[in-house]
Order: C-alpha cells, then structure tokens, then sequence
C-alpha cells in the first residue's frame, strides 16, 4: 500500500485532533473523506483560520495547556498573533541554528558569545532564537548566550566587556539594527576586529552591497560564510536558512541580474535559503506567493501565508549556475526557497509596485550609506494639487544632523536606483513625478522609528 504524502499524513492527523480544523473544512463545505490529494485541501490563512475560531480549538485536542511557550507574533500586519509552542515544536528550528553555527561558524571547535540583539519579552525573535542558542549550548557547543535585547548601548557594553573572552561572538537580529550596531560600535571607538564577529539576521531581504558594507564596517574577512540570514516566521519559527553555498549563488545572481531573472522571474533580488523538505513541505502557488505545512502544536496545512516566492530543487539551481559559467561548489544537498518578501508591504504609485528592496539599494549607496541607518518608511501621500507624491521617511545614523544638501542627495540617489531596478517605475511614472520626497528624521524617531518592536517598511496611503 502506498504511503500517504506528508501532506496529507499531516492533514489527517489535524482532522483527527484539531477541532478547529474540523470546523474549517465543514465552514469550507470540505468532507475529509473526500480529499484525496494536497491539491483538494483548502489554503489555511491567518485571517481565514487563526483569526476566526479559538486558540485552544486551534490546538492538538482542544489543548491550549499543552504548550510550554507562547509568544507573539510582531504584527507587522498591524494585529499581533498568539502562537503556542512545545520543545519539541522548536527542535526543527534549532536544526537550523546547529547548520548555521556549526557549518558556517565552527561553533563546535570556538568559544563563542551569543548576543541576542532582538527584542525580548513575548515578541517570538528574542524567545526563539534565545531558546535555540540555549539548546544549542545544552547539546555541548561550546556557547554562551547573553540577551541584551534591543538595547543598543547594552549589546556594546556586553561585548566590549565579555567578547575578548571568545573565540568569536555572534550578534542575531534585524539587519538594520544590527547595522545600527555596528555602526554605533565605530563611532564609540569600538574595533569590531577583535571580537570575530558573525551575524545572523531574519526578518528582512537584504542586498549582497548591504552584506559586503557591513561585513567590511564589521571588520569580517568573509561575509559567504560569516553573515547568515535565516527565513523564519512567527507561526513556524524558522523554515530555512542561508548556507555557503546559497549565499556563492545569490551572489552570483546579484552580479547577473538577466540570470536572476530567469531564475526568480522578476528583476528584484529575494532572500536565498535551503530548507529541510522533512520537516516542511513549501507549496508555489499560481500568483507568485508560497505556502507551506509543517506539524505543531498549531499544525499547519497548506498554509498561505502571502510570501511572495518559490521553491527550485537543488539540481535545478546548481545547473542553473553552471550552465551559465558559474560553478558554486560543495553544500549540502537541499532544495531552495527563495523569498522577496510580503506583497502586503509593496507600495503602489501610477501603477508601479514599488518594493522597499527599491528603496534600499538607493540608501545603500556610497554617498548616503555614510549617515543614513538603513531603515525607511515608504508610503504615498498627496501634495496641495491632490497629486499623488511617493513619499520616503528615512532615519539617520545616530549623532548624524539633517541638511538640505542630504535630503536632496538621498531623493537622487532613491530614483536612480529605482529607475534602474524597477522597470514599472521606469516606464509608467511620469520624470516629474519620478523624484520622490524624502523626510530625514533622527535615529529612533518614536512616529516613524520606536524602538523595541519590528520595523514597518510601509505605511497606507496619506490623504
């Protein structure tokens, strides 16, 4: 008899003890009897499930109690979510914490100082990835984990203090925090060359300029190996990971991007990661966007969850590479997802999606990167003629003073990078309104910038 695929192993298992889920396929007019293939299983969303029948019913047998963690999502969506977790939930996470500090950072043979730099409390970053690096060092790698959180000038005492104790220290946080970090670090007189600082980033799509300005501001030898991100979600924790190997080929595609697109079907360059296809099962779906399932103590079944991206065996983009003269190398043997991100989070402006990957290739550039964080939000607004503007608030660098000639310089620099990257920007945006308007506001400014929770790339659109 032929076994059942993971899938629909996992989407019995739930009709068996989710109550929750029982109720959604009979709202969906769905007879479990009747599915017989993942193809015939309603999509499962956040606003469609989680949002519309109790935590508990959401649970293996209706049993909130069972969990031992719960945390929150950080409502990037602007509505937080409460998910809950056993220790066995987060083991397949911690899989992807050991691949990172073990292959990439030789964790098992160095010292190394964890400094958690994401928010703490119930928001899931700082729980997590505190839980995984604890269990890391439970298992015998030689780590030791300490949680400053968000707090800038703590994470700088602390390693200032401790990290010449290690072979290496690790900072895990956003990306544009952790650049914040680094470059607080500078201005105080810190040398980061001393302490074999690794980072590991989630959260946000980053650029291979962004990753070589840091890592060189870091004093790191080699940012293929010594820069990570991982692609993780609240409702899953961690799904995938960057290798060397990925990171060879986003590379790669970063300097080709006729190649990139090919690959991903659009110009943009998304966040490159291997995954695990025992644990997850990712899902490309007609419109560009992916869903996964994976088991829990919420389990999850073809669950959408609005990512935009997709999934390429790794025979598939090795090939790929070489074909075009590119051999990457060794690494493991796993399939790839690719991620842009959230179209929730894109920006429509004379009917060009305008991506904050857009915006962040003009503030990474050598004139603007200086005294600029990063960190932006990018929203569109309407002048005094009622004419649609698109609008960029963007933070400065700590001890960093605003200037006309800086604000000018930075809308220039945002439109030659979007005229270059984002052809809808190029070919239906009139030149007059091209330019967009940029707003320098000061490090953590409590409207546009608050500390202490994730940052929101987008706003809705001003009257």
């Amino acid at each position: 008899m032929t076994e059942p695929s993971p899938v629909m192993a996992l989407f019995q298992d739930a009709v068996a003890t989710v109550p929750a889920y029982r109720r959604f396929l009979e709202d969906n007019g769905v007879d479990p009897a009747a599915v017989l293939e993942p193809a015939a299983i309603p999509l499962m969303t956040k606003a469609g499930y989680h949002r519309r029948y109790p935590l508990p019913d959401r649970c293996r047998h209706g049993r909130l109690d069972a969990a031992t963690v719960v945390a929150l999502s950080s409502g990037s969506s602007g509505h937080p979510t409460v998910w809950p977790r056993t220790e066995s939930d987060e083991q397949t996470g911690v899989a992807r914490f050991e691949q990172v500090f073990r292959d990439g950072f030789d964790a098992a043979e160095s010292s190394t100082l964890a400094v958690v730099c994401f928010a703490l409390g119930n928001w899931v970053g700082g729980m997590y990835t505190v839980a995984a690096c604890r269990r890391l060092a439970a298992d015998g790698y030689p780590i030791t984990v300490a949680t400053p959180g968000n707090d800038l000038a703590e994470i700088l005492r602390v390693v200032g203090e401790l990290g010449r104790n290690y072979d290496q220290t690790v900072l895990l946080g956003y990306p544009p925090f952790l650049k914040n970090v680094i470059d607080a670090g500078r201005d105080r007189g810190l040398d980061w060359q001393y302490y074999g600082i690794k980072l590991v980033l989630a959260g946000e799509v980053f650029s291979e300029q962004w990753r070589d300005l840091v890592g060189e501001r870091a004093g790191i030898s080699d940012p293929v190996t010594d820069i990570v991100s991982l692609y993780g979600t609240a409702d899953a924790g961690v799904l995938g990971n960057e290798t060397p190997l990925s990171v060879r080929i986003r590379r790669f595609l970063a300097r080709h991007p006729d190649v990139a697109t090919r690959c991903f079907g659009d110009s943009r360059l998304p966040t490159l990661v291997q995954y695990d296809p025992v644990t997850h099962w990712f899902e490309p779906m007609p419109d560009g966007t992916l869903t996964f399932s994976c088991a829990g103590t919420v389990p999850l079944v073809r669950y959408h969850i609005a990512d935009e991206g997709g999934v390429l065996p790794y025979d598939e983009m090795v090939s790929l590479c070489r074909d075009h003269g590119f051999d990457p190398g060794d690494g493991p043997r796993l399939p790839f997802v690719y991620v842009f991100g959230r179209s929730l989070f894109t920006v429509s402006y004379f009917g060009a999606n305008i991506y904050p990957e857009n915006v962040t290739a003009g503030l990474e550039r050598p004139a603007v990167s200086g005294w600029t964080t990063g960190r932006f939000v990018l929203r569109t607004v309407e002048d005094t003629d009622r004419d649609r503007r698109l609008s960029v608030v963007v933070e400065l660098a700590a001890g960093a003073e605003p200037s006309e000639e800086r604000r000018m310089l930075a809308a220039s620099s945002i439109r030659t990078e979007l005229l270059r990257i984002n052809s809808e920007f190029a070919h239906y945006v009139p030149a007059a309104y091209q330019t967009p308007q940029v707003e320098l506001r000061p490090a953590d400014d409590a409207e546009f910038f608050p500390p202490g929770v994730k940052h929101r790339w987008t706003r809705p659109q001003t009257p």
